[in-house]
């Protein structure tokens, strides 16, 4: 019998975001494809450090552990690296205790059709190609930042898994945003006034948060092992479409920041997010400081999975 993904929550991960490849990176930018290969081979008894998503990926592992959600959560490695040069980064998952078992290691080619074909509901890489082949697919997904915090706790056991979430164009589509950068604060504001019983569309984020909802459905506020986290630059007037967008939608946030210009890395830090997802380097970048963070970039055209020559150490 067939292993069905259907009815849990299936995460993609690549190597460099949930493992520090950080070094082994700059050999592969200097040296090329070639030399990273080598390197991994040479080095493959040797494990690697914990990366920006290792603590998100092992917190939604133990969901498993959970009487009743055996089996909600699959992660599955999804890599351009080829299969030589990734024991590696099996042995580091087998040294972690990491319940991850299934792979896709594509060589170089585009991850893009394989993000389907596993039923993806969320892909974090370092590499911006096949984070936006996922985004053009409908696919959440984020580019996830290497170059904030550097030292993470592969010890500490996450009781509650805390994500946040940006609004427009995460949540939510980037359509009032384009007004906003178009024609500006008060046009964007008169807008949300006059459309303030209209739901917004969804964004690229918005399957993911309703599957997250599901999972919390089972628990109370106080018991649930997942909190969630809206963090906007809106304020009043345009809080109230938001509001009533996330009642039409029938999804849980627990907790919203309409911050209307307030610094949100440090309202992040407060909450302990172990992920936040914007769409602009500007929030990402200071967040990335305190908390994990990663870069949701704009829909463009779809990409029909084709492939690509460029090879990445993702």
């Amino acid at each position: 019998m067939s292993y069905d993904l259907e009815n849990r929550l299936v995460v993609g991960v690549s190597s460099r975001a949930l493992f520090d490849l950080s070094y082994e990176n700059t050999i592969f930018e200097a040296d090329g494809v070639e030399a990273y290969c080598r390197y991994q081979v040479e080095h493959e008894n040797e494990i690697l450090r914990p990366g920006p998503g290792f603590p998100l990926i092992k917190a939604l592992l133990n969901l498993n552990r959970l009487p009743g959600k055996e089996g909600s959560v699959e992660v599955i490695i999804m890599s351009r690296n080829s299969p030589d040069s990734s024991l590696r980064v099996f042995k580091t998952i087998e040294h972690y205790g990491l319940g991850i078992t299934r792979a896709v290691l594509a060589s170089g080619a585009s991850l893009a059709p394989y993000l389907t074909a596993f039923k993806t509901d969320l892909f974090l890489s370092a590499y911006e190609d096949d984070v936006q082949s996922a985004i053009d697919s409908n696919i959440a997904a984020g580019i996830i930042c290497t170059d904030g915090l550097h030292t993470y706790d592969c010890d500490h056991q996450i009781r509650q898994i805390r994500i946040a979430f940006d609004g427009d164009a995460v949540l939510f589509s980037d359509e009032s945003e384009k007004i906003y950068q178009e024609k500006g604060l008060e046009a964007f504001e008169e807008n949300e006034r006059r459309n303030a019983d209209s739901p917004l569309k969804a964004g690229p984020f918005a399957k993911f948060l309703e599957t997250l909802s599901k999972l919390q459905a089972d628990f109370t506020v106080q018991e649930a092992p997942i909190r969630t986290a809206l963090v906007t630059t809106r304020c009043a007037p345009t809080h109230e479409r938001v509001i009533r967008t996330l009642r039409a939608w029938n999804v849980r946030i627990d907790e919203v920041f309409f911050l209307g210009g307030v610094r949100k890395k440090d309202v992040l830090k407060a909450f302990g997010a172990h992920i936040f997802f914007d769409d602009q380097t500007v929030h990402t970048v200071p967040a990335s400081e305190v908390v994990p963070a990663a870069r949701v970039p704009y829909r463009k055209k779809a990409l029909c999975g084709e492939a690509v020559d460029v090879y990445d150490s993702s």
